[in-house]
């Protein structure tokens, strides 16, 4: 079997369609992601970065290199589940269609001969002021806007490789012709829909193909000097560091173009505050490769290296999983609350965009309690912490309007000199417990399990609604929903952290963390109804068994991810639909 995508040809019209298809194939190749070699100048190069990344343009919006080994391709149909083999096939068969089928391309036949070991695909920014490639729509949507590409194709075979351009198959309308620039010879289409076609040979080492003839002399431009995506700030330093053995894929992605997209869209702009945020980030890339249980990620995000803004390196965290119990369904940990709130608002101040707005946050919290979130709460939050959810499995039958309990624990502590804030935190808990007395008429009632001392919140119909405590000196936590306070008090005998799934899921690295993330997808699936984000959601939900993340600060300029996504396997998997495809595009 091998990928059908590797000739990115024509058919200019379905764009957008095509931009979703490879996001959501680069990311399965997000869902249902032996190094690499390139030339950094003509030749010279360097070892862990994508095939062609001196030939794609500086301001390159989104770049994915994908294998060509038919192996890999196959590993890949096996798994998921036949609903998601189906499902990925069926984006193959339409890539395979359009850009191979559709042209008289013939993958096994005109392709696998000569090409190398990878190739790669960027999707050129937009246009920002008169356009050079294609014209950005009148109602100014640079997000809906079609935007030119380049393909670059390795080449270890040269003289198959020529047949491409000395022997190219006959177009259903119009014809080739050949022209030069910069001294390179370029086979191009020319038909009455206006759509272009062009192909170039460079140096006998690689063979550059996009749908416009200005994005072909871009492409020749760079590699005869011009700032290429080798150039970018960071990243020969920082794509290194995620490089894997035999990837399936890589991918990059320019933030500060990405962000200009996004603030062009008429229906949700970015505010300038946001969008100058925004720019002070600049690239984020990963590496995804396949293991016998699933699909792994290593990514990296890093600053402009023009950029005032510096990350505090403090990576303290990966204890919480140590505190729960081993039916935890879901876990978000972090090193510090406080710093990853001042984080958090720094890009999310006024940006529509954000899940949860931080001016709404902060006033809901003043106006239901009469307290302020950052001197009340966050003052003292500075410490690990996790927020949890945990399922219901108490007999008591008032409880059972809840099916599960959420947790929120926080370590109470100076980040600075490690000092507790126990004091400071529990005087702010005991005002909160005033608050929920007085203006909602609660009970608060003292208690203990096993042998602490615990809080609980008693609703005027003497439902248990909430219950809050400590563990060890420090760390303060708060139950809502159902009864699970006695699965964290005293220290449960099976942890989150020695459970086998959760070892086999989160990253181990890097290490030291400040952040992990834990999902038993097929326990949450079964329990609860999710949103939905996605066309076919269901389908990659039901594959899927559980998500893992953990995620460092490497140094004040760059953030490492690791993520592993465990899929099912079924007994057979689903036909690929590229493995006869030479009996289909004859």
């Amino acid at each position: 079997m091998a990928p059908p995508i590797v000739s990115i040809i024509k058919n200019k019209t379905k764009k957008p369609s095509l931009v979703l298809t490879l996001l959501a194939a680069g990311l399965l190749i997000v869902a249902g992601s032996a190094a690499y070699w390139f030339l950094t100048q003509r030749q010279t190069s360097s070892k862990g970065l994508p095939v062609g990344v001196n030939i794609i343009p500086q301001d390159a919006l989104f770049t994915v290199s994908l294998t060509t080994d038919p192996k890999q391709w196959q590993k890949l149909q096996e798994l998921g589940t036949t609903e998601t083999q189906a499902e990925i096939n069926k984006n193959l068969a339409q890539l395979r269609d359009r850009f191979l089928s559709n042209n008289g391309y013939d993958f096994q036949k005109d392709i696998a001969p000569w090409v190398g070991d990878a190739v790669t695909l960027a999707i050129l920014s937009p246009p920002t002021t008169q356009p050079a490639l294609k014209p950005v729509e009148n109602d100014g949507d640079a997000a809906n806007s079609p935007q030119s590409m380049v393909m670059v194709l390795p080449v270890k075979n040269l003289e198959a490789a020529k047949s491409i351009l000395t022997e190219p198959k006959t177009l259903k309308q119009g014809k080739w012709i050949d022209r030069t620039y910069q001294g390179v010879t370029i086979r191009q289409s020319n038909n009455q829909s206006g759509e272009k076609l062009s192909a170039a040979l460079l140096d006998d080492r690689f063979l550059v193909i996009t749908d416009h003839p200005q994005a072909t002399e871009q492409a020749i431009d760079t590699y005869q000097g011009k700032a290429s995506l080798a150039t970018v700030g960071g990243f020969g330093d920082h794509f290194p560091k995620i490089s894997s053995y035999r990837p399936f894929a890589q991918f990059y992605l320019n933030v500060p173009i990405a962000a200009r997209i996004a603030a062009a869209a008429p229906n949700r702009p970015l505010p300038a505050q946001v969008l100058a945020q925004l720019q002070n980030n600049q690239g984020l890339a990963g590496s995804m490769t396949l293991e016998p249980e699933g699909i792994r990620f290593k990514g990296i995000s890093w600053l402009n290296p023009n950029s005032q803004r510096v990350l505090t390196v403090e990576n303290k965290a990966g204890t919480m999983q140590n505190r729960l119990p081993a039916e935890t369904l879901m876990m978000l940990s972090g090193g510090n609350l406080q710093r990853f709130w001042e984080n958090y608002v720094l890009t999310s101040q006024k940006n529509p965009l954000s899940p949860i707005s931080p001016e709404q946050l902060r006033g809901g919290v003043k106006s239901l309690t009469e307290m302020d979130l950052d001197k009340d709460f966050l003052s003292w939050m500075q410490g690990e912490f996790s927020v949890s959810v945990i399922p219901n499995s108490s007999n008591d039958n008032s409880a059972q309007d809840f099916r599960a309990g959420l947790l929120f624990m926080v370590q109470a502590k100076d980040a600075s000199d490690g000092q507790s804030l126990r004091k400071s935190a529990e005087a702010s808990l005991q005002k909160l417990d005033e608050v929920m007395k007085s203006q909602y008429q609660f009970q608060i009632q003292p208690n203990t399990v096993a042998g602490k001392p615990v809080v609980n919140w008693i609703t005027p119909f003497n439902t248990l609604t909430a219950s809050r405590g400590w563990l060890d000196d420090d760390i303060a936590f708060l139950a809502v929903g159902a009864p699970i306070t006695d699965k964290i008090v005293p220290k449960p005998d099976k942890t989150l952290g020695a459970y086998l799934p959760f070892q086999q899921t989160v990253p181990t690295e890097p290490n030291p963390t400040n952040g992990q993330f834990f999902l038993d997808m097929e326990m949450a699936v079964k329990n609860f109804t999710l949103n939905t984000l996605f066309p076919n959601q269901q389908i990659f939900l039901d594959a899927t068994s559980s998500i893992g993340v953990t995620s460092a600060v490497s140094d004040n300029r760059s953030t490492r991810y690791d993520i592993f996504i465990v899929l099912k396997k079924s007994d057979t998997s689903a036909v690929s639909p590229s493995s006869d495809m030479n009996a289909e595009t004859r």
